[in-house]
């Protein structure tokens, strides 16, 4: 069996996956961050266990690029800059910037989330930059791509405030946690994933690709059980929250 069949068995695989996470995650929420459990297993400080966890995103997308050959292809260096813009500051910027990054994290959410952006990244950098037909030039100039891009660099600059805005909520040496104001959080509880979602959607345009769309997918079934679990834990723990505020869409939920 050669590559490419393993690779589409993959894809179709990850992509079931997903459709079976996303409902499974509205009823166990990842043990991390406010969500911890008072039984967590072996745990890793947060700061490394965000970078080790992260850190295949940029990697192995830019090794699919490297070992290609299509890294003078203006469609590939769009693609592979725009994937960069977002992964190599969040895995080797944001978690830098964290307040509270000497939290424990447990060593199987890090374990299973560098399994999960390890075979993502590969999926992703191998179809565009080998397996699929070559984009060429031309692409940049297709509405898709065009639309695609105006999507991600939207909601990558929804997702940048929101992290902002987390970022100073507390002073230097706080702890415990407030309630976040201003730009999307007057809407919603969770702009930070409402962002990515909107970015990963744009990818997926973008490329016109079922990689991407399978990456969209699971963006979704990631953050929209978590941003309604950070809903209800606001809720619950500030009397005062904002009623107008959803989860993760303005206006709808």
């Amino acid at each position: 069996m050669d590559e490419l069949s393993v690779y589409r068995i993959l894809i179709w695989a990850f992509l079931g996956l997903a459709l079976v996470t996303l409902p499974a995650l509205f009823f166990v929420t990842a043990p991390y961050g406010r969500h911890e459990s008072k039984w967590q297993g072996p745990t890793v400080n947060s700061t490394v266990g965000w970078v080790v966890m992260e850190s295949p995103s940029a990697i192995v997308f830019f090794l699919c690029w490297l070992l290609s050959e299509r890294r003078t292809d203006p469609a590939s260096l769009a693609f592979l800059f725009l994937w960069e813009l977002h992964y190599v500051h969040r895995a080797f910027i944001f978690p830098f910037r964290r307040r509270g990054g000497d939290k424990p994290m447990p060593i199987m959410v890090a374990a299973s989330a560098f399994t999960f952006t390890s075979i993502n990244a590969y999926l992703n950098g191998r179809w565009l930059f080998t397996f699929a037909p070559p984009y060429g030039a031309g692409w940049l100039l297709d509405w898709r791509f065009l639309l695609g891009t105006a999507l991600f660099l939207g909601g990558f600059a929804i997702n940048q405030h929101a992290d902002h805005v987390l970022f100073n909520l507390r002073k230097p040496g706080e702890t415990g946690y407030k309630i976040p104001h201003g730009g999307f959080y007057r809407w919603v509880s969770c702009p930070n994933y409402f962002g990515e979602i909107i970015e990963w959607s744009g990818f997926a345009l973008l490329t016109f690709s079922l990689p991407g769309l399978v990456f969209a997918l699971w963006t979704v079934a990631n953050l929209l059980p978590r941003a309604r679990s950070h809903h209800r834990w606001y809720r619950d723990k500030f009397p005062d929250y904002p009623s107008e505020r959803r989860a993760l869409v303005p206006g709808l939920f």
